[in-house]
């Protein structure tokens, strides 16, 4: 039989790669998405299939292009000729504060996380289905209590959210279709780098009292499409009891 075969968003950095790393440790050929991080998706690719030959390919594709979207489902399906697992990872964040948003913060950060996780999973729905695969999308913790400045990407996250709770009752029984709302695992880069100060008082609001791990969040991914066969529907939050 032909291994199993995972997509995932934004896969080149971060949580995504780490996510790749852990599900081709487990047997997967892996599907790297990518858009302005090909130069990284690339490397990631070659360390896979350094470890197993032609397991791992990278599929560049602009998320807010809806033809791009569905043309990114269609080569993902096509390059294995099965799909067993959609991971939708990738995502836009940055802070829109009412006073300056705008129409094109809305479709950009709508686009990647709502809008391309809808027209995707509908795209391999029916590989998903040949496969009983699954579909996890990558929320955020604060798409249930909201975040401050962030009033657009909140409302997309908790869109995803919604998704994710429909295409569990409309794609049931043959795909499970969940969440995971991270906490505080990696801390926002670039223009969004938060403050010593206020990253510790976000630590201090955990139960746990200290930032999670990417491996937290491989590790769930992990759970649900291995362990969780009778877990769909849900939204599990990996945030420390925040």
């Amino acid at each position: 039989m032909s291994a199993p075969v995972a997509l995932i968003t934004g896969a080149a950095v971060r949580l995504g790669a780490k996510t790749a790393r852990q599900l081709h440790g487990q047997g997967y050929n892996i599907i790297i998405h990518c858009n302005h991080s090909l130069g990284a998706g690339n490397s990631l690719a070659d360390s896979l299939n350094a470890q197993r030959p032609d397991s791992a390919i990278v599929l560049q594709a602009e998320l807010s292009d809806t033809q791009a979207v569905i043309d990114l489902g269609k080569k993902a399906v096509s390059e294995w000729s099965r799909l067993d697992v959609l991971v939708n990872n990738a995502s836009a964040f940055y802070p829109t504060p009412l006073d300056n948003v705008t129409e094109d913060d809305w479709d950009t950060l709508f686009a990647s996380n709502a809008k391309a996780p809808l027209f995707l999973s509908q795209g391999v729905a029916d590989a998903l289905k040949q496969q009983q695969g699954c579909i996890i999308n990558i929320s955020d913790l604060y798409a249930g209590r909201g975040l401050r400045k962030h009033p657009i990407y909140t409302m997309a996250k908790a869109a995803l959210e919604g998704m994710t709770r429909t295409l569990a009752r409309d794609l049931a029984p043959h795909v499970r279709v969940n969440a995971i709302a991270p906490g505080a695992i990696l801390w926002p880069s670039g223009d969004n780098t938060l403050s010593e100060e206020a990253q510790q008082a976000i630590i201090n609001k955990s139960f746990m009292k200290r930032i999670g791990a990417p491996e937290d969040i491989a590790n769930t991914v992990c759970f649900l499409i291995e362990k969780g066969s009778y877990v769909t529907g849900q939204v599990l939050h990996v945030d420390g009891g925040r």
